[in-house]
């Protein structure tokens, strides 16, 4: 749910208005909410619902509207009765105003800190905010009495972000803004000042002085005050030409070198031109500030080349963030999901975050590494994603960074996130990929039996990888050899191991982490004796009802065990022969045999 009193006063749950209706009853939440849990008053509510003139119902009328905001907030938020008033607990709700307040403090520390252009960014989130004059629906009680607090801090904090700009080197694009800020707020000294620095950073020095004679007749005629110090120090300097009011030098804002945790990019990468395309297309942000965020989903089985693909892509994509890279892998060695206290601690350290030993609670953390990537083009790689509920405290919070994530299976819902899955590579591309990974010259010497190595791989990078591996661990074998060794299936499985990479291991774990149905009708598919299969075919080889079947078949392509094709006149699926291999001789298999009995 959130609440908004930053412009009209307004409700929304999961991105739909609540309606309230009456400005009396938009007048109480607005003065519970601005109240920030605490007792508000019957006598409070009196004066700024009817001010001094309130109707002898009063508290029966209060009491309605208590009642009213009850029934159109439900059950998240809680309003209680304490004398001699009323407190509301939002619970988790977002408020407006307290995400402003936030994000102003957090832009103001970040500029005493030295970091102008996250203080910029700061500063323009919180000030997005606004959609309009504050409480602009609600009684003239409660404005007169809020208002002016709330319109003195946007105008700090707008203060605070021109003056960012100005560092930064944005004079130019600052004038219009600044003229009309001016003629909106004539005493307000600072502003005037920021103008006149930026007409003389423009090489416009009559102006700025013009600004200044203008503003000091504004202060004697309708205060009777001379500039402040502020004020008249920007006219000396501008009248002297003081290095103080020049354009920043450029090695003034320059920024340090931007984090790149990437993993080494795959020399030997083949195929997956379609993929690398749309990423390409997609990935980089579109000129101007757009609310649209850009998450992909590689997903896919074991070894498929989901973390090489997402890699090249990254790199392919340099220039359209220049603010860093970023990669985090979600899983730990073992398999198991990663902590993401750590990861994030992790990830804040490389963004230039100090962060000590007792940084814990996964909240603050999380409003950390949000407040860091707003408003930078970074790209953030989370690997081997586990679930979606994994991901949730380390996606960014804003549009600008992108976010690649890879994943064995297919996650659930993720706002905005478009899903890409890799399919085996073909033998040709299988090919060229041992080509580029071996010795060209002993593939070329025996071009048969390199292609029986690539198809023997079943269209997996991982295995062809680790073929590479060993065939460069012996630069007198014949390709023959291997290619004989690699025929007999059960001992295939032996071969495609190598210096800690192992394909029965990857597909050993993704077995484990089904559940006991999946796991038992995966074990059962190599019995149907082919590679691909329909669910009527399987049905009646298995003995087991097709629509029942259909379900737990579609599970396993969920979870990337299982190849579909929809191109033909039924379903087809595909069962990978490396899986296949792997099933029958896994550890699991007697769960089968027991599931027979």
């Amino acid at each position: 749910m959130e609440f908004r009193v930053l412009g009209p006063v307004e409700v929304r749950r999961d991105g739909e208005s609540i309606v309230l209706s009456g400005t009396k009853v938009k007048t109480v939440l607005a003065a519970l909410l601005l109240a920030r849990g605490r007792v508000v008053s019957d006598a409070q509510l009196s004066r700024l619902l009817w001010g001094w003139n309130p109707p002898v119902t009063v508290s029966a009328q209060i009491y309605t509207y208590i009642s009213r905001l009850r029934m159109r907030l439900g059950d998240g938020v809680r309003i209680a009765r304490q004398l001699p008033g009323y407190a509301l607990d939002a619970g988790d709700a977002r408020i407006d105003f307290l995400e402003f307040e936030r994000l102003s403090r957090l832009g103001t520390e970040a500029q005493e800190a030295g970091d102008v252009e996250r203080a910029g960014a700061l500063l323009r989130d919180a000030l997005e905010l606004w959609r309009g004059p504050a409480l602009s629906n609600v009684t003239e009680f409660l404005a007169d009495t809020e208002l002016p607090r709330l319109e003195e801090a946007r105008a700090v904090t707008l203060e605070n972000r021109i003056e960012a700009d100005l560092e930064l080197g944005r004079h130019r694009g600052l004038i219009p803004e600044l003229t009309s800020l001016v003629s909106e707020f004539p005493v307000r000294e600072r502003m005037r000042a920021q103008l006149m620095k930026a007409l003389y950073q423009c090489g416009r020095q009559a102006d700025a002085l013009t600004a200044y004679h203008a503003g000091r007749r504004v202060l004697a005629d309708e205060l009777g005050v001379d500039p402040g110090a502020e004020l008249a120090s920007v006219y000396q300097a501008v009248l002297t030409g003081d290095p103080a009011v020049a354009p920043p030098a450029r090695a003034a804002v320059a920024r340090t070198a931007p984090p790149s945790t990437l993993p080494a990019d795959v020399p030997e990468f083949t195929g997956r031109r379609a993929e690398l395309a749309e990423l390409g297309r997609l990935l980089p942000p579109s000129g101007g500030r757009s609310w649209h965020t850009r998450r992909f989903l590689v997903a896919g089985m074991p070894g498929i080349g989901k973390t090489a693909l997402a890699v090249r892509a990254a790199n392919e994509s340099l220039d359209a963030f220049p603010d860093g890279r970023l990669y985090v892998n979600l899983s730990r060695p073992d398999g198991r999901p990663a902590d993401p206290r750590d990861l994030l601690v992790g990830m804040l350290r490389s963004l230039g975050e100090p962060m000590g030993t007792g940084e814990s609670d996964l909240d603050e953390l999380v409003r950390l590494y949000r407040t860091r990537t707003t408003g930078r083009r970074i790209l953030i790689l989370l690997d081997n994603a586990v679930s979606e509920l994994q991901l949730s405290p380390l996606l960014p919070g804003a549009p600008e960074p992108g976010v690649l994530i890879t994943s064995q299976t297919l996650l659930g819902p993720i706002g905005g996130l478009h899903t890409r899955v890799l399919g085996p590579l073909s033998t040709q591309e299988s090919l060229r990929m041992l080509t580029a990974s071996a010795d060209p010259a002993r593939v070329a010497a025996e071009p048969q039996a390199a292609l029986d190595i690539a198809r023997y791989c079943a269209g997996l990078p991982l295995a062809v990888r680790i073929v590479a591996t060993r065939l460069a661990a012996r630069p007198s074998s014949s390709l023959r050899r291997f290619a004989d060794r690699l025929a007999q299936p059960h001992g295939r499985l032996r071969e495609l191991e190598a210096r800690g990479l192992s394909v029965p291991r990857s597909l050993e774990a993704a077995l484990g982490r089904l559940d006991g149905d999946q796991r038992r009708l995966l074990l059962l598919l190599p019995r149907l004796g082919r590679e691909e299969f329909s669910v009527r075919s399987a049905a009646r080889s298995l003995g087991l009802g097709a629509a029942p079947l259909e379900a737990a078949l579609e599970s396993l392509v969920d979870q990337g065990l299982l190849g579909f094709s929809d191109e033909r006149d039924e379903p087809v699926y595909r069962l990978n022969s490396l899986v296949r291999l792997v099933a029958e001789t896994s550890r699991y298999a007697r769960e089968v045999e027991r599931s027979a009995a």
